[in-house]
């Protein structure tokens, strides 16, 4: 008789579980751009992968090619080579599949709050407008604003504005979300708040994420994972998982220590470039002048 077969270690197990598969694939992209003073460089090669239901955050110094690379996902830009592809497929352009958030709300100031989100709605052709109606209405509900619909734009607070924009984005049900710093002109107690309803929503929603900060602890807060650029022309420099459970408070030590991490890559990133602008100048005769931390928006 066969001795029987061991049990598995949980090693084992959890070397088995299914692997969410990737739902944006980058392959060596590459992006420059043509000026007047000659040929710039944004990316250097760029490979990297967004799974399925992923929260990914993208953290570098300014210049370094993020928002670069989220219009390449979203199908505004081009990559000079390589390869950018959602669900397997070449991106060709814009498309429903794929929603922008950007730094700035970009609501109608003429429209009032829920017909701000049905906008978003009026090319799904096959929904009546009530149908649009009770879509819009869901959304600002998951983003604590259905008392809110009939408000105009002028009378909501800039938080209030940001989540107005979250609810248009999600309405049309993308399956990727891209966000490029939707906080970053908010207050601390406000962008506290809303760091708690976005990590509810995507919770619910299950949505991919990729999300462009300078803001290290909301990248530990937010995460699943941080990609940590160089300086221009930008290039993957490291990698960090997130690996706390949800919902993080923002002021949580376990985030801190993350957010310590993030900050020590970003801290040596730009010294190493301060170093080299440093050695530039002293060869040309010219002082160097101090790089600013602006990524210590709240420190860590």
């Amino acid at each position: 008789m066969a001795p029987d077969t061991p049990n598995p270690s949980p090693e084992v197990l959890s070397l088995e579980q299914p692997v969410p598969p990737a739902k944006v694939s980058l392959l060596s992209a590459t992006k420059a751009f043509a000026t007047y003073k000659g040929i710039v460089e944004a990316l250097q090669p760029v490979t990297m992968e967004v799974r399925e239901g992923e929260f990914l955050v993208l953290v570098g110094p300014s210049g370094c090619g993020k928002s670069t690379l989220l219009n390449l996902i979203a199908g505004f830009e081009f990559p000079t080579g390589g390869m950018v592809l959602v669900d397997g497929k070449t991106v060709s352009g814009p498309g429903f599949d794929r929603m922008v958030m950007f730094q700035e709300h970009a609501l109608f100031p003429w429209l009032n709050v829920i017909d701000n989100v049905i906008f978003g709605l009026k090319r799904k052709k096959r929904l009546s407008s009530s149908d649009r109606r009770e879509v819009a209405r869901y959304y600002l509900n998951l983003v604590h604003l259905g008392k809110f619909e009939t408000a105009y734009i002028h009378e909501l607070s800039g938080g209030m504005k940001q989540r107005v924009a979250l609810a248009r984005a999600l309405a049309p049900n993308p399956r990727i979300l891209l966000m490029d710093e939707p906080f970053g002109g908010l207050d601390a107690l406000t962008r506290e708040r809303l760091y708690g309803q976005a990590q509810e929503i995507f919770a619910r929603t299950r949505k991919t994420i990729v999300f462009v900060t300078h803001n290290v602890r909301e990248a530990a807060c937010l995460g699943d994972r941080v990609l940590i650029f160089t300086s221009r022309p930008g290039r993957i420099k490291r990698e960090i998982t997130i690996n706390l459970p949800r919902p993080r408070g923002f002021y949580d030590p376990n985030v801190s220590r993350f957010a310590g991490q993030i900050l020590a890559e970003l801290k040596t990133e730009l010294a190493e470039e301060e170093g080299v602008e440093s050695h530039e100048s002293s060869s040309h005769g010219h002082p160097v002048l101090p790089v600013a931390d602006y990524f210590l928006a709240d420190g860590i």
